[in-house]
């Protein structure tokens, strides 16, 4: 597992860096979001460093698809996927991409406007 000294999510998965962790698997780690833009905000990240979507290939569909997993495995414990949750992962600072590492955002417990952003 490859990780980077100075990737602030590396350093959350080291235990370097508090988080209020809710749930891990062997390749995946979930915790709160520490600035919530929902009721319910889990940030969703591979424990392997993989800096955006642009350096994503096919090698990776099986830990893209655990994180999609884990993620509607947390709605259902958050009580949020009978009224419906959002996931987003942003590629580049346009998109919203503040961490070079990419994460999943699971959101949910209030009404979800289109478009976003």
């Amino acid at each position: 597992m490859e990780l980077e000294q100075s990737c602030i999510f590396c350093k959350i998965v080291r235990q370097e860096v508090p988080a209020k962790r809710i749930a891990e698997t062997e390749n995946v780690l979930a915790f709160f979001d520490i600035n919530p833009a929902a009721p319910t905000h889990i940030l969703l990240i591979p424990k392997l460093h993989i800096a955006s979507g642009n350096d994503l290939n096919l090698a990776h569909g099986p830990l893209l698809a655990e994180m999609i997993l884990l993620a509607t495995d947390l709605a259902k414990q958050q009580q949020i996927d009978g009224t419906g949750f959002r996931l987003v992962l942003n590629t580049g600072p346009a998109a919203g991409q503040s961490v070079d590492h990419i994460h999943l955002h699971l959101l949910g417990g209030r009404e979800m406007g289109w478009p976003p952003g």
